[in-house]
């Protein structure tokens, strides 16, 4: 598997380098946006880690730019600590956000967790219909028509983990610590703030009215609940 790291910052990148590779992961290194465009679209990396702080072209740019053609897992390792930064991130595209400093065995679960795919299996119903939106989890589509048109809704590798987790118990509660030790592993599960930024960005793309959700159900102190039917 490959990774394109995307920092400027030279021991941060020495560390990542010599950790992934002995993980057995193929690592290329981009020190700025330009170039790392130039290596996404050479190397095609499976993964990529990016900075947001980056010379000339910023990271969000460069998340921009990937996100026009792949939709391989963007992990943003970044600094930047503050609330706006992670939501322009995800907006723009990013799966996951790690602030710096952070620990290796962290980067390594987020990192694993994000090359994790929906498990197929018969509980698992291949459409799924949210009013307009009509989502396919066997061909990963998400389709919203409007009047005579379909558009596609964009979602990212983790939301289609956080939906299909939802999808697969239609109608029943589950709790916050079942999706956070699903997806992002047990060490995540008090990681409940990074839960609900996830399902911001889900509600904001698939439901009527964001602010007033009809599918995507808060069950207060407890966790979610995918209102079908």
């Amino acid at each position: 598997m490959k990774i394109l790291i995307v920092d400027d910052d030279p021991q941060i990148v020495r560390a990542l380098r010599i950790t992934l590779r002995v993980k057995g992961y193929e690592v290329v290194i981009a020190a700025d946006g330009a170039h790392a465009i130039a290596l996404a679209v050479d190397e095609r990396p499976d993964v990529y880690l990016i900075d947001l702080g980056l010379p000339g072209m910023g990271g969000l740019e460069v998340i921009k730019a990937v996100r026009g053609w792949s939709m391989a897992p963007v992990l943003v390792v970044s600094g930047r600590a503050g609330s706006t930064d992670k939501v322009e991130a995800l907006d723009l595209g990013a799966d996951d956000y790690v602030t710096k400093p952070f620990s290796i065995d962290e980067l390594l679960a987020r990192i694993r967790a994000l090359t994790r795919r929906i498990p197929a299996g018969e509980e698992e119903e291949p459409l799924l219909k949210l009013g307009p939106v009509t989502i396919d989890f066997s061909a990963r589509t998400a389709m919203k028509k409007t009047g005579r048109r379909s558009e596609p809704i964009r979602l990212t590798p983790t939301e289609w983990q956080v939906l299909g987790l939802l999808a697969r118990n239609p109608g029943r509660l589950v709790t916050r610590q079942t999706m956070l030790t699903e997806i992002w592993g047990s060490v995540h599960v008090a990681d409940t703030g990074y839960l609900r930024l996830y399902m911001s960005q889900l509600r904001k793309k698939l439901e009527p009215n964001p602010g007033k959700p009809r599918y995507l159900i808060t069950e207060s102190g407890m966790g979610y609940r995918l209102q079908v039917g």
